[in-house]
């Protein structure tokens, strides 16, 4: 299993950090989680290959999220020859399709009909999403909006939970028990903390509640590079941490 963290910001503008996204590897699966604005143009210049999504999952509808899907959409379709004729999931919250729905209502009906088959799931609570390879996907709600969701994605005894946005969530911390990588969202210092997100000892806590093999930190706001995030992180947490660059990947 492979991931590349392709976005690491957030809706803050950075001069290095483009929005959520990440794309895990895993057999033939090539599983993008988000799709946040400056995600499409930033695979290409790391040398990504954005033309070989089979899937796609969204944790959230906020659009530092989701604001390059059509962007990625028209690519396969009209930014390459030959346009692309292999299936496309989008996975996503109760929400999803009708999401796609009003998208396609302001970009176009290509949206829905892109010229190669695309299909748009739904995901419920605790569903269990079989891809190609024996490879497992799974949603867990978070607090952060209303339709909010963790990813859960392995492949035989290998493991990666991707918190998406959350608030402080005992109940994730538990969920997400003996991963063997943590990718999780650091968005604030403790001195601006909001419910919504969590801040680096917060990040450090859930690590520690999941007892992760390795703690991988992304979605970070310009405040919190100020502090010492490592250190704070350490607090709760003994395990490897990286503090994640658009471009980073392990292989685990």
């Amino acid at each position: 299993m492979k991931l590349t963290t392709i976005g690491t910001g957030t809706a803050a503008p950075h001069p290095s950090r483009v929005a959520s996204a990440h794309l895990v590897e895993a057999g033939d699966v090539r599983l993008l989680l988000d799709c946040g604005s400056g995600a499409v143009h930033r695979m290409a210049n790391l040398g990504v290959d954005w033309s070989g999504i089979t899937h796609v999952a969204l944790t959230h509808f906020h659009a530092d999220h989701i604001a390059d899907l059509p962007l990625l959409i028209m690519g396969w379709r009209w930014g390459q020859l030959p346009p692309r004729r292999e299936p496309v999931t989008v996975y996503g919250p109760v929400g999803t399709g009708a999401l796609m729905e009003r998208m396609a209502s302001v970009y176009g009906a290509w949206m829905l009909a892109p010229g190669f088959p695309l299909t748009i799931r739904d995901v419920g609570p605790d569903e269990i999403i079989r891809l190609p390879g024996d490879v497992l996907l799974q949603p867990c709600a978070v607090p952060h909006t209303d339709e909010s969701v963790a990813y859960s994605i392995s492949e035989g005894t290998r493991r990666l939970v991707y918190t998406g946005d959350t608030g402080v969530s005992e109940s994730l911390g538990a969920w997400a028990k003996g991963c063997d990588l943590l990718l999780a969202e650091c968005s604030l210092p403790d001195s601006m903390a909001i419910r919504e997100h969590l801040t680096p000892r917060q990040a450090g806590a859930l690590a520690a509640l999941a007892t992760a093999s390795r703690l991988v930190l992304t979605h970070f706001y310009p405040p919190v590079e100020a502090v010492d995030i490592a250190a704070e992180v350490a607090e709760f947490y003994d395990g490897p941490t990286v503090c994640a660059t658009d471009g980073w990947s392990v292989d685990f």
